[in-house]
């Protein structure tokens, strides 16, 4: 586990966008109605946002960043730096990073890169784009995450029923005045089968096979393109390494768990987000949730909480405050950081 400090380097603002559509779990037609009611007790996640065929995770992203830079005041020359968090790109090959930054007719001279990164991407990022602003010379940044993945269909009740589709842009500077961020960051490639999508890369190309769909033990079926979760290992990962990892992230920031006004996880589920609270003593007026309304829409889940649940709280005053990602990789990074006068556009759809 890695432990690292941003000295210089402070977020200005978050936004938020999601699809219009939205999805109730208690339609989902492949479970009784019984079944349906203890999956959303157990998960949290009634409603989802559901993107049409034609919208991109792009889209979502280069709506929030607009929607952003208008009313920090910022013009597209500031931007020097664009990095996408996502697993969704628009095409193979370029980064999409570089469509967006001559969509929104940024400076040629931006930096402008993909991070392939899931559950722990936001986290990740931060880090990323903080480094680039304070070894680089840039100003002004912008931190794009999301996801809109298909590749989690009707078909098989493990995974059809957890996750939603969302984009985000935070607005990161360095400043002499910032206030430092502190980091905790892992990973553990040897569990990568607990979260992933077997065909579609290069180890296993796409072919006619893929598609076919074989049925499951617990009904339902899928496919290689579909993504293969596996509910009872995720926890165990979560469990033995999340809560270690925010201890020590406590530790060495010099904070308690009472010091914290907000610890914002990814919203992977509520069963999981509350044990993972219960170990570390969070209370649940310190733990914000959007997983009724949006579910798990990947490395969007942190910054959507920001903007849905705590938009006006990290506008008008300090607050101290603990992110976590974790998920696909394995991999997790959290973050200790203090908010000042964050500007947070109320949620955008698209």
């Amino acid at each position: 586990m890695a432990l690292a400090t941003l000295r210089r380097a402070r977020i200005a603002g978050v936004a938020s966008a999601v699809p219009r559509q939205i999805v109730s779990n208690s339609d989902y037609g492949l479970l009784s109605e019984e079944q349906r009611e203890k999956i959303i007790k157990y998960t949290g996640i009634r409603f989802r946002r559901w993107a049409p065929k034609e919208l991109c995770c792009s889209d979502l992203c280069q709506a929030s960043a607009e929607r952003l830079l208008k009313e920090l005041g910022w013009g597209p020359e500031e931007i020097g730096a664009v990095v996408f968090v996502s697993q969704t790109a628009d095409y193979p090959f370029p980064a999409t990073a570089q469509l967006i930054q001559a969509r929104m007719g940024l400076p040629k001279s931006a930096l402008a890169f993909d991070v392939n990164l899931g559950c722990s991407g936001y986290t990740y990022g931060l880090y990323v784009l903080g480094s680039l602003l304070e070894n680089s010379g840039l100003k002004r940044g912008l931190l794009l995450a999301g996801d809109v993945s298909k590749m989690h269909g009707d078909s098989d009740p493990a995974s059809a029923v957890l996750f939603g589709h969302a984009g985000t842009a935070t607005a990161m500077e360095c400043s002499a005045d910032a206030k430092p961020m502190q980091f905790e960051m892992g990973s553990d490639g040897g569990g990568f089968k607990v979260i992933y999508v077997p065909a579609g890369g290069c180890r296993n190309p796409v072919g006619s096979q893929s598609f076919e769909k074989a049925a499951l033990d617990g009904g339902g079926s899928r496919g290689e393109t579909d993504v293969v979760l596996d509910a009872a290992e995720i926890m165990n990962f979560t469990m033995r390494e999340i809560p270690v990892s925010i201890k020590r992230l406590l530790e060495y920031s010099g904070h308690t768990v009472p010091d914290i006004d907000a610890f914002v996880f990814h919203q992977a589920n509520l069963f999981i987000n509350s044990q993972v609270a219960r170990k570390i003593g969070i209370k649940p007026p310190q733990l914000p949730s959007t997983l009724y309304d949006f579910g798990n829409t990947s490395s969007a889940t942190v910054p959507l909480t920001l903007t849905a649940q705590m938009r006006e709280a990290l506008a008008s005053k300090p607050m101290k405050v603990v992110m976590s990602g974790f998920g696909v990789g394995l991999s997790w990074a959290s973050v200790c950081w203090e908010s000042d006068g964050v500007v947070c556009p109320e949620l955008i759809e698209v």
